[in-house]
């Protein structure tokens, strides 16, 4: 049985594991250009991410509840980044 604070590293940890991949493979990988606000920009969307699932965890809601908030939240995760990244909606971020 996993604990709540063994939960709260696990939670935590995977996004700074992204981040430590994106930063090796920029060091490593031909045409990967992540400057020092794409690396900020990424911290900010994959903890800020993190925080909020882990506040879904801990809440009292049910299995199904918590499970389809944290799929929302993953879901708008996934098209900020998605927008950023290529500009699917064409807004003035848009490819940054």
């Amino acid at each position: 049985m996993i604990l709540d604070k063994q939960k709260t590293k696990i939670i935590f940890a995977v996004p700074a594991l992204l981040i430590l991949t994106a930063f090796f493979g920029n060091l490593s990988v031909e045409g990967w250009n992540w400057s020092s606000l794409d690396f900020l920009i990424a911290a900010v969307l994959l903890f800020g991410t993190a925080f909020f699932v882990n506040l879904v965890i801990r809440s009292g809601k049910t299995r199904v509840s918590k499970l389809m908030i944290c799929f929302a939240i993953l879901l708008v995760l996934a098209l900020i980044w998605i927008e950023l990244a290529v500009g699917i909606f064409g807004s003035p971020f848009a490819g940054c």
